[in-house]
């Protein structure tokens, strides 16, 4: 990786992580709901003009907007206003790749090798210092929420897979068309209408600051730089990298908040992180259940199937070019004592990546084209 997407790829684990600091910020301002609610309205509603139509089909659409953006986003930016620490809350989302791996393998057939099943027990003890750290000083009500933020956004990661979108920009920023009205809709009825006129006419530079920062900086940027790196580089070269978020979570929220590191919460950033990086860069078992993501043989290049058999690739994915045949009167003739050509074997492990923040993909899975 070059020196300057080197920087890009910390440039953005940095920004996702500063994140968390910047929604912190934020609900001091807006009711969590409504918060959310404005951050996909106005990441949307500008990019959406400058992305072209939708390249998946709208129920991929509307199902990972309602799991990422309502259920996901709402739990978490609830399970902060109820008191989550940012920083703390920066690394506990991190369980999202272990829920990524256990719904995978529920409704994929994506069976976890013995590295990454030890993966999940560690990061799971992981949760549980963390949860003990919570519990002698803040509320295990909020961290709960949190936790099932991190289960919704491992089933948005599954969903994405299979809608497997070749632009992941323009499929995130339709994506943020989806939970804006029902994300108006729970706030009203949860938060009152008077709490969010009040928060809308009180609007100052630092609220549309944050608003500004979560809605541009972190999706439209972030998501853009990380897709812009992941049609450069393997996936297994870039994943890495989203494991410094919780990094710059933790140092940003102890810096320009004030949130105290524990040293129990460094024990549980230590097991987090590392049964983290075991699960999602372990190499994965082969799939009991044929992938449904397009595979990642390069168009340029024949392909191995002989006629007969199914192909490798799925009918929404690009095939690659036959020759034409030539007329049986120019074939050229096989001589009797040469043996017929096997056909190459189409290699394993080549399904699409998801590009979310901290769904560390797999690094077998470096033919992600998103």
């Amino acid at each position: 990786m070059r020196p300057a997407h080197l920087a890009l790829a910390v440039l953005v684990a940095a920004v996702w992580g500063v994140n968390f600091t910047v929604v912190e910020i934020g609900l001091g301002h807006f009711p969590p709901l409504l918060f959310s609610a404005l951050r996909f309205l106005v990441a949307a509603l500008p990019a959406v003009v400058f992305v072209g139509r939708p390249k998946v089909a709208w129920k991929w659409i509307v199902a990972v907007g309602l799991v990422l953006g309502v259920a996901k986003f709402g739990l978490l930016f609830v399970g902060m206003d109820a008191g989550m620490p940012a920083g703390l809350s920066s690394l506990v989302l991190q369980i999202q790749s272990v829920f990524t791996a256990v719904i995978a393998f529920a409704v994929l057939g994506e069976r976890p090798t013995r590295v990454r099943l030890l993966g999940m027990a560690v990061a799971l003890a992981g949760i549980g210092v963390a949860a003990a750290d919570e519990g002698a000083s803040g509320s295990l009500g909020a961290f709960a929420l949190v936790v099932a933020a991190a289960v919704c956004w491992g089933a948005s990661n599954v969903l994405t897979r299979k809608a497997s979108p070749p632009d992941p920009l323009n499929f995130m920023v339709w994506v943020s068309t989806v939970p804006v009205l029902p994300l108006l809709a729970l706030s009203l009825l949860t938060e009152g209408p008077s709490r969010d006129l009040a928060a809308l006419r009180a609007l100052d530079w630092q609220g549309a600051g944050t608003l500004g920062y979560v809605a541009w900086v972190t999706t439209v940027f972030g998501f853009g730089a990380w897709g812009w790196l992941l049609h450069r580089h393997p996936a297994s070269t870039v994943a890495p990298f989203s494991l410094l978020v919780p990094v710059f979570g933790m140092t940003s929220a102890a810096l320009f908040l004030g949130e105290p590191v524990s040293g129990l919460r460094w024990c549980a950033a230590a097991l987090l992180v590392g049964g983290v990086a075991l699960t999602s860069l372990a190499p994965a078992a082969p799939s009991a259940v044929p992938p449904a993501a397009p595979s990642a043989v390069p168009p340029a290049a024949p392909s191995a199937v002989p006629p007969a058999a199914p192909s490798a690739v799925p009918p929404a994915a690009p095939s690659a070019v036959q020759p034409a045949a030539q007329p049986a009167d120019r074939a050229p003739a096989q001589p009797a004592d040469q043996p017929a050509a096997s056909p190459a074997v189409q290699p394993e492990g080549t399904a699409w990546t998801s590009v979310h923040p901290v769904d560390v993909p797999a690094p077998e899975r470096t033919g992600a084209g998103s």
